[in-house]
């Protein structure tokens, strides 16, 4: 006996995924851009529920930003399509864990409106207890701070955007 409602691949993925325990899941193929969550303080995905769901993947899905807006001019980007056109986007240098300060209860590395020089670090990408340094590659004021720190991130996303000095 076959189960219709899980035939179709994707409601199988949907059914596996909030079955799974698994917090979230970006997938990415092409223009094909799928994001699950359970946590719900990820935003622009779709939320896995006991009965299948109907999903779209219409447009790419925009990176959540970690911080508003401060006195230095720097506003609060929701997605990397709002920054300024002589913005630069930090990137992720492979998956891992995204996290901002050196240690649990240390200061962040950069803050948004922070200046920073070539080679100053910006965050650490942690996987498998390997910590990878991600350092800026240009000088620069951060504009904006595009996933939360202690985030699951993939290699490519957007980390950070800074307008160059």
């Amino acid at each position: 006996m076959t189960d219709t409602a899980n035939s179709d691949p994707l409601l199988r993925l949907l059914d596996e995924f909030s079955r799974s325990g698994v917090k979230v899941l970006h997938l990415r193929s092409g223009a094909f851009d799928l994001l699950l969550s359970n946590d719900p303080k990820v935003t622009g995905g779709v939320r896995a529920a006991a009965a299948p769901v109907a999903v779209a993947a219409a447009a790419p899905v925009a990176a959540p930003a970690a911080a508003a807006a401060t006195a230095t001019g720097a506003a609060a980007v929701t997605a990397v399509g709002d920054l300024p056109a002589n913005a630069v986007v930090i990137t992720a240098p492979n998956l891992g864990t995204f996290y901002r300060a050196p240690k649990p209860g240390s200061a962040p590395y950069v803050e948004i409106g922070g200046a920073v020089a070539v080679g100053d670090e910006l965050c650490l990408i942690e996987v498998m207890k390997l910590f990878t340094s991600v350092r800026a590659e240009q000088a620069g004021r951060i504009h904006a701070i595009l996933a939360e720190d202690g985030a699951m991130v993939e290699a490519g996303q957007p980390l950070y955007a800074m307008v160059a000095l």
